[in-house]
């Protein structure tokens, strides 16, 4: 039980890493989409994948794509999230003697 313990926060590192990876991408081609007028992307997809774990990648894409910079959900919930998630992760990396 202990070794799936201390494995934990790379897994969680792993699950971050990947859901802000898919967040990114599916930015950038909601942005793509938006200017070409075609079938976008839900608002409330987004939101899910940031708050799965993905916030990272939603700020990302935020500066990198100037995509739902101007929204108040976005540009104050991904980042928060995201503090909050790598935090999480930060925190259950750091070596338990400096706990």
């Amino acid at each position: 039980m202990n070794e799936i313990i201390s494995y934990l926060p790379y897994i969680l590192l792993g699950w971050l890493l990947l859901i802000s990876l898919i967040l990114f991408l599916t930015m950038g081609r909601d942005k793509r989409l938006s200017r070409s007028h075609g079938y976008r992307v839900r608002e409330h997809t987004l939101m899910l994948l940031a708050v799965i774990g993905g916030a990272l990648g939603g700020v990302l894409g935020m500066q990198i794509f100037h995509h739902k910079t101007q929204k108040p959900k976005f540009y104050i919930t991904f980042p928060l999230l995201a503090l909050v998630q790598w935090g999480i992760v930060i925190f259950l990396l750091l070596p338990s003697d400096l706990m």
